[in-house]
């Protein structure tokens, strides 16, 4: 019988070797981030070759923004898109003092939640489109703002759009050592897993201040991996949360785009884990 060559029975036995060990699990690629920014007022169409220089993309006001009355946000979709950006949309829920009852907070649920729909889809936005109610009160939310809350949900999903909440992640003091965030009291009362959710939380730490950077921080930093975007500085900043980033803002206390010499657009910054947090989902 022929013997194979030694050098042959060497590769062989190398080969069966690394058969046999176990296989060393790769590591899972880090998560990638993209930075983007939104603001009350419509920046100008100038403005947006400069902005989209350093952000993937922008929130986006159906109905006015909070404290004014008019949008200078509609009939921007087309344009915005045509330069690369990616959208968060927006809808301005209202104060919990102006709802008055069950029924009113439910009737008003329903109303808004109809003309969210209208306005995103005569805005171009695909059914599907994550549609975050703007919710500018930090803390724990009174009973009948979830009237109002299941209201509007439910109006967004007979219109066959998805449901969205921007909060806070601010935990405030309830007494007793205890504390509570309007992220985490909206995943008690209803179905979260439903939602998509744009926390703020400006502290810093986690937050880095006003830094508009290539390599943004991770949602997940911001203290609530569920989220999917979280807004990490506002203008003006707020000092008792930013003491150890104030640096990072501009000496008028607002943040500003690197591109913006003139300093004219006052800005919130946002991370998220999609270019285009709002996008429908087939």
């Amino acid at each position: 019988m022929l013997r194979p060559p030694l050098a042959l029975l060497s590769l062989l036995v190398t080969v069966a070797t690394l058969v046999a060990l176990p296989m060393r699990s790769r590591p899972e690629p880090a998560e990638r981030s993209y930075l983007g920014l939104d603001l009350n007022d419509y920046p100008g169409d100038d403005a947006l070759p400069a902005l989209r220089k350093t952000f993937s993309f922008i929130g986006y006001w159906l109905s006015p923004p909070p404290g004014e009355k008019g949008n200078g946000w509609l009939g921007k979709r087309s344009l915005l898109q045509s330069h690369g950006f990616g959208f968060a949309v927006l809808y301005n829920g209202p104060e919990s003092r102006k709802l008055k009852s069950l029924a009113g907070a439910k009737q008003r649920g329903a109303v808004d939640g109809d003309a969210a729909s209208k306005l995103a889809r005569q805005e171009g936005f695909r059914a599907g489109t994550v549609i975050f109610l703007d919710i500018e009160e930090g803390g724990r939310l009174p009973p009948v703002y979830y009237d109002y809350l299941e209201a509007w949900f439910e109006a967004l999903a007979r219109a066959h759009f998805r449901g969205g909440a921007y909060c806070s992640g601010v935990a405030l003091s309830e007494g007793g050592g205890k504390t509570i965030t309007t992220i985490k009291d909206i995943q008690e009362h209803l179905d979260s897993g439903k939602l998509t959710f744009w926390v703020f939380n400006d502290f810093c730490p986690p937050s880095p201040g006003c830094v508009a950077s290539q390599s943004p921080p991770p949602v997940a930093q911001g203290g609530f991996p569920e989220a999917a975007v979280w807004q990490f500085a506002q203008s003006p900043r707020r000092k008792e949360r930013t003491t150890k980033c104030a640096a990072t803002y501009n000496s008028d206390g607002n943040c500003y785009a690197p591109s913006d010499a003139a300093r004219k657009w006052w800005l919130d910054l946002d991370v998220a884990s999609s270019p285009d947090p709002s996008a429908a989902r087939d």
